[in-house]
């Protein structure tokens, strides 16, 4: 019969075990038809806490979940389902009576599914810390706990595909209690304390994933990895896992230990004997003492595990090791904490992470499927190293690719599944196994072999299977560069505030390190950023072009030919362009407006418009004495826009720098 999927149910109460659901089938194809899971949260539902409950399932069901009270009235109901795959359903209620509740999947062609959930009347006792380990390990990752991440993730950042999503800070996201289904699960207060991180891009997806395996009770761990540099592309070195959380990073080289080392004070020198004594002594003169051995290092000192402020401090050690070069490292490795999939509907699902040649990272978060005519879109969430978090499309201007053995392996891929050994102890599964493995079999290395053109056009495929209207389709890619200038636009206004409460000019790395440091370089300067919106404005004007290249792949009408299209849309693209508008605020405070066709037309100025030293108006390359540039009132130090001007040939041939 179909039932609900537990999860671990002998280690964790949030899922009895598959004899406590109850189902009744119509037919035997029910059960064929898709496993279904259900996640109550909290951990331990009281009637002081909101009860919020999750499912998901593999296949699309047509059905409704619906929280039946104590007293048989229906008390809540699923907004619809959402997301595939995989696809969930959720509802909440903000204050449960105490007593037995039912969650009722009503499913279309079978009987309902139904999942008891007691609601207790008084405030559950804490779970108590486990030694030895940063949280304790109750449930296993396989596919049932692989889609329910997923749909917490993709319930965190839902919207409308054409709502802004935008965020001061990750904390902001995960203390919104409308998209956290998992705010305060373990009833600790965990998402109350201030946890004072700022991730940047890579930190970002390590952080989600630890979190959710936090409150899960999950395995985790991460990789010391290094970046690729001197011709050798990103490899990994330590796993840390949370079953040692003494040791959550590196230990420093020998020599450093050494030095920090107290130096022992000498023995204090004995008395010169006199002559008498040196000829009349029979003890023979003492030997020089051998040199004292260095001292051994000191053991890890144990640190305290399992409370929110533990868990606080030991996300701050997984920023302090990981960083864009952990997700990087060659497809053909096992030793790695991601693994590549294949690009289908089926594989690409929220929580897969895109490693970005150039050192930034992505999460998946949505898939929006095409329909009337409208191109479908993958939706995707990023961090910045100014700690703000947005979503974005997929597409060229976002999500570069190319391949070239010193960047490692990019594009997309899913975190490694970390499974317990009969002994207790944690590993990670390799390549093979993985592409064995039932809850999972998706390893694949096809992004490998594909050529720059051959991925964008497959993702094209993915994205949209039916063939497209070429208007609506160049209309999406001019609303993804949009969108990608009005995150621009927040980037140099925070570079401007942040030059208003400064004092000097701030730090320009060397060389390629302009695009990977750190400090207020890396917080508000733009130059990957930059390099980005460049190939965007690419993009964009060859549109026109890249349709009559794949002329096929289009809804064109009969009778009209590649020409006829491509001046249909270069025609309708000079109109869009003009018509849309981005606001930015200049250095003396007032607003001035740019339309998307100037932003396009300056690119060469774009070029070199990513110094924070810079005033705003340079940044938005305003032409050398014009209104727009009045109000500039600083520029950067020479030395600075002389280095720009030799790293310029970067941009204008949009080609990274190598390390």
């Amino acid at each position: 019969m179909t039932a609900w999927l537990p999860i671990a149910g002998a280690f964790l109460v949030l899922l009895l075990p598959i004899v406590d659901a109850r189902a009744e089938t119509a037919s035997g194809s029910c059960e064929e038809t898709a496993a279904v899971a259900v996640l109550p949260s909290p951990l331990t539902p009281w009637q002081g806490a909101p009860l919020r409950v999750l499912a998901a399932a593999e296949k699309p069901l047509d059905g409704e979940l619906s929280l039946i009270a104590p007293d048989g009235t229906v008390a809540a109901k699923s907004s619809g389902r959402h997301g595939g795959p995989p696809y969930s359903w959720f509802a909440e209620i903000a204050a449960p009576a105490a007593g037995t509740w039912h969650a009722t999947l009503a499913l279309a062609g079978c009987s309902a599914i139904t999942r008891d959930i007691v609601v207790g009347a008084q405030k559950p006792a804490v779970p108590h810390p486990v030694a030895g380990s940063m949280w304790q390990v109750r449930n296993s990752w396989n596919r049932t706990t692989e889609n329910l991440y997923s749909a917490w993730i993709a319930k965190l950042f839902d919207a409308p595909p054409d709502v802004e999503l935008s965020w001061k800070g990750w904390q902001d996201v995960l203390r919104d209690r409308s998209r956290n289904m998992l705010f305060n699960h373990l009833g600790l207060g965990e998402d109350n304390i201030t946890l004072g991180l700022r991730p940047d891009c890579a930190d970002f997806v390590y952080f989600l994933r630890a979190y959710f395996a936090f409150k899960m009770g999950l395995p985790f761990g991460y990789s010391n990895c290094s970046r690729g540099t001197g011709g050798a592309p990103p490899k990994c070195y330590q796993w840390y896992d949370i079953q040692h959380p003494e040791v959550t990073r590196p230990a420093p080289p020998p020599e450093q230990t050494a030095a920090a080392a107290p130096t022992p004070a000498p023995e204090p020198a004995p008395p010169p004997a006199s002559p008498l004594m040196q000829l009349f002594s029979q003890t023979p003169p003492p030997e020089q003492a051998a040199p004292a051995a260095a001292p051994a290092p000191a053991p890890p000192k144990p640190r305290a595990v399992g409370t929110p402020l533990a868990f606080a401090a030991y996300l701050r050690d997984v920023g302090d090791v990981v960083h864009t070069g952990s997700v990087r490292v060659s497809a053909n490795d096992d030793n790695t904490d991601f693994y590549m999939v294949p690009l289908t509907q089926q594989t690409l699902r929220p929580g897969t992470v895109y490693a970005d040649p150039y050192g930034h990272v992505l999460m998946l978060v949505q898939r929006v499927p095409e329909l009337n005519g409208g191109p479908g879109v993958f939706l995707a969430v990023d961090a910045e190293p100014d700690g703000t978090v947005t979503r974005k499309r997929f597409w060229r201007g976002n999500f570069l690719f190319v391949h070239e053995p010193t960047l490692g392996s990019p594009g997309f891929k899913r975190f490694r599944p970390i499974v317990r050994e009969a002994g207790g102890s944690l590993r990670r599964l390799t390549n093979a196994e993985i592409a064995k493995d039932p809850s999972y079999g998706d390893f694949s290395l096809e992004q490998t072999q594909f050529s720059v053109q051959d991925f964008y056009d497959r993702m094209d495929d993915v994205m949209s299977p039916e063939p497209l209207d070429p208007v609506r389709a160049m209309d999406d890619a001019i609303t993804s560069l949009e969108e990608q200038v009005q995150t621009r636009v927040t980037a140099v206004e925070n570079g401007r505030k942040w030059q208003a409460t400064a004092h000097g000019d701030a730090d320009m790395p060397n060389g390629p390190s302009i695009f990977e440091t750190n400090g207020a370089w890396e917080d508000f300067a733009t130059p990957a950023r930059d390099f980005r919106v460049l190939i965007a404005i690419d993009v964009v004007r060859g549109y026109p072009d890249h349709v009559a290249r794949r002329f096929d792949r289009y809804a064109i009408p009969n009778g009209k030919s590649p020409a006829d299209v491509k001046a249909e849309l270069q025609s309708v693209l000079a109109s869009e362009l003009a018509s849309r508008k981005i606001t930015y605020t200049r250095s003396d405070g007032s607003q001035w407006t740019l339309s998307l066709k100037d932003v396009v037309d300056r690119a060469p100025n774009l070029e070199m418009a990513y110094n924070l030293n810079d005033c705003v108006e340079l940044r938005w390359g305003a032409p050398d004495e014009s209104d727009e540039a009045s109000t500039c009132k600083r520029h950067a130090p020479a030395a600075q826009r002389a280095k720009m001007t030799d790293y310029r040939t970067w941009f204008h041939e949009r080609h990274w720098p190598h390390a």
